[in-house]
Protein backbone atom coordinates (compact mmCIF):
# COMPACT_ATOMS: atom_id res chain seq x y z
CA UNK A 1 0.00 0.00 0.00
CA UNK A 2 1.38 3.41 -0.84
CA UNK A 3 2.34 6.01 1.76
CA UNK A 4 -0.35 8.50 0.76
CA UNK A 5 -3.09 5.94 1.32
CA UNK A 6 -1.59 4.88 4.64
CA UNK A 7 -1.54 8.48 5.84
CA UNK A 8 -5.05 9.20 4.57
CA UNK A 9 -6.60 6.18 6.26
CA UNK A 10 -4.47 6.24 9.38
CA UNK A 11 -4.09 2.49 8.93
CA UNK A 12 -0.48 1.64 8.29
CA UNK A 13 -1.34 -2.04 8.58
CA UNK A 14 -3.91 -1.90 5.75
CA UNK A 15 -2.85 -4.39 3.12
CA UNK A 16 -3.95 -5.57 -0.28
CA UNK A 17 -5.65 -8.45 1.52
CA UNK A 18 -7.72 -6.08 3.66
CA UNK A 19 -8.69 -3.97 0.66
CA UNK A 20 -9.59 -7.04 -1.42
CA UNK A 21 -11.63 -8.49 1.46
CA UNK A 22 -13.57 -5.25 1.83
CA UNK A 23 -14.18 -5.14 -1.90
CA UNK A 24 -15.35 -8.77 -1.91
CA UNK A 25 -17.80 -8.04 0.91
CA UNK A 26 -19.09 -4.98 -0.97
CA UNK A 27 -19.51 -7.05 -4.15
CA UNK A 28 -21.50 -9.68 -2.23
CA UNK A 29 -23.71 -6.96 -0.79
CA UNK A 30 -24.26 -5.51 -4.25
CA UNK A 31 -25.28 -8.91 -5.60
CA UNK A 32 -27.83 -9.35 -2.82
CA UNK A 33 -29.21 -5.85 -3.35
CA UNK A 34 -29.50 -6.25 -7.13
CA UNK A 35 -31.25 -9.60 -6.67
CA UNK A 36 -33.72 -8.09 -4.21
CA UNK A 37 -34.37 -5.11 -6.48
CA UNK A 38 -34.79 -7.42 -9.46
CA UNK A 39 -37.52 -9.33 -7.65
CA UNK A 40 -39.37 -6.05 -7.05
CA UNK A 41 -38.94 -4.51 -10.52
CA UNK A 42 -42.22 -3.28 -11.98
CA UNK A 43 -41.35 -3.13 -15.68
CA UNK A 44 -39.42 -5.29 -18.14
CA UNK A 45 -37.06 -2.38 -18.84
CA UNK A 46 -36.12 -2.01 -15.19
CA UNK A 47 -35.74 -5.79 -14.85
CA UNK A 48 -33.41 -5.85 -17.86
CA UNK A 49 -31.23 -3.08 -16.41
CA UNK A 50 -31.08 -4.75 -13.00
CA UNK A 51 -30.39 -8.16 -14.55
CA UNK A 52 -27.48 -6.67 -16.50
CA UNK A 53 -26.10 -4.99 -13.37
CA UNK A 54 -26.51 -8.21 -11.39
CA UNK A 55 -24.53 -10.10 -14.02
CA UNK A 56 -21.77 -7.48 -13.90
CA UNK A 57 -21.70 -7.64 -10.10
CA UNK A 58 -21.36 -11.44 -10.19
CA UNK A 59 -18.50 -11.13 -12.68
CA UNK A 60 -16.77 -8.55 -10.46
CA UNK A 61 -17.18 -10.85 -7.46
CA UNK A 62 -15.60 -13.69 -9.44
CA UNK A 63 -12.63 -11.52 -10.41
CA UNK A 64 -12.07 -10.39 -6.82
CA UNK A 65 -12.42 -13.95 -5.52
CA UNK A 66 -9.91 -15.24 -8.09
CA UNK A 67 -7.46 -12.46 -7.18
CA UNK A 68 -7.75 -13.36 -3.51
CA UNK A 69 -7.46 -17.11 -4.17
CA UNK A 70 -4.46 -16.64 -6.47
CA UNK A 71 -2.70 -14.50 -3.86
CA UNK A 72 -3.41 -16.88 -0.97
CA UNK A 73 -5.86 -14.50 0.73
CA UNK A 74 -8.92 -16.74 0.46
CA UNK A 75 -8.87 -20.54 0.75
CA UNK A 76 -12.48 -21.43 0.03
CA UNK A 77 -11.52 -24.95 -1.03
CA UNK A 78 -9.53 -25.67 2.15
CA UNK A 79 -11.65 -24.75 5.18
CA UNK A 80 -9.00 -25.78 7.73
CA UNK A 81 -6.42 -23.53 6.10
CA UNK A 82 -8.96 -20.69 5.86
CA UNK A 83 -9.80 -21.01 9.56
CA UNK A 84 -6.10 -20.82 10.46
CA UNK A 85 -5.70 -17.74 8.25
CA UNK A 86 -8.74 -16.13 9.88
CA UNK A 87 -7.32 -16.79 13.35
CA UNK A 88 -4.00 -15.21 12.32
CA UNK A 89 -5.82 -12.18 10.91
CA UNK A 90 -7.81 -11.77 14.13
CA UNK A 91 -4.59 -11.92 16.15
CA UNK A 92 -3.04 -9.26 13.90
CA UNK A 93 -6.11 -7.03 14.25
CA UNK A 94 -6.14 -7.38 18.03
CA UNK A 95 -2.44 -6.49 18.23
CA UNK A 96 -2.61 -3.44 15.95
CA UNK A 97 -1.51 -0.22 17.61
CA UNK A 98 -4.27 2.34 18.07
CA UNK A 99 -4.11 5.10 15.47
Amino acid sequence: MNTIMKNMTGMNAMTDQVIASDLLIAAKSGIKNYAAALSEAATPEVRNVLCDQLSKAVNLHEQIFNYMKDNGYYNAYDPDQQIQMDIQNVDKALNMPNA
